[in-house]
């Protein structure tokens, strides 16, 4: 499948079954994510894999900051979940906003890449990405940040949904004379 291809019917999948990539099946895919633009080549990112419990004390995380008596099933939605953290480095010439964008842009990849490789996929955030309990949880250094979880899990049966076509023609534009 080409990149156009790819891109073209990537789609989120709210719903996945419990099946998921084993470590081993994500680290080329981990590799080849980490090819995204990178000034200086920085690699200003990191990703955790939550399974199991850790699963579960994410959602104890998430219950705290949201001051619930139970805990978030929201982690239990999948099998794997993988936290996308962005790590800036220090930089006169690369801005932490980019250094940011890198970040997206690897987690961006990666669930083309594991769309691609039969996977259903889905990035999750939430006001609590950024709060200290789930900072702490993964253990963030000062410098880091939460830009949210790719779930990850088997595609089930039926179709994610339909998705938009882009209409291209407002958002690409000339240079205003």
């Amino acid at each position: 499948m080409s990149a156009l291809e790819a891109a073209r019917r990537r789609q989120s999948w709210s719903k996945v079954t419990p099946e998921a990539p084993t470590r081993e099946q994500l680290l080329p895919l981990v590799a080849a994510a980490g090819r995204v633009a990178d000034h200086s080549s920085l690699q200003p990112w990191r990703l955790i894999e939550l399974r199991g419990e850790d699963r579960i004390r994410l959602g104890e995380a998430i219950s705290r900051v949201r001051g619930d008596d139970e805990p978030s099933t929201k982690p239990l939605r999948a099998s794997l979940l993988i936290a996308v953290v962005a790590s800036y480095r220090p930089s006169e010439k690369v801005p932490r906003w980019e250094q940011e964008a890198v970040a997206s842009g690897v987690a961006h990849l990666l669930s083309l890449l594991l769309d691609e490789a039969g996977w259903g996929v889905i990035w999750r955030t939430g006001d609590y990405t950024r709060s200290p309990e789930v900072a702490a949880l993964h253990r963030l250094g000062e410098d880091e940040a939460l830009l949210g979880w790719l779930y990850v899990g088997g595609k089930p049966d039926r179709s994610p949904g339909s998705r938009r076509t882009v209409d291209p023609e407002p958002l690409l534009t000339a240079l205003p004379r």
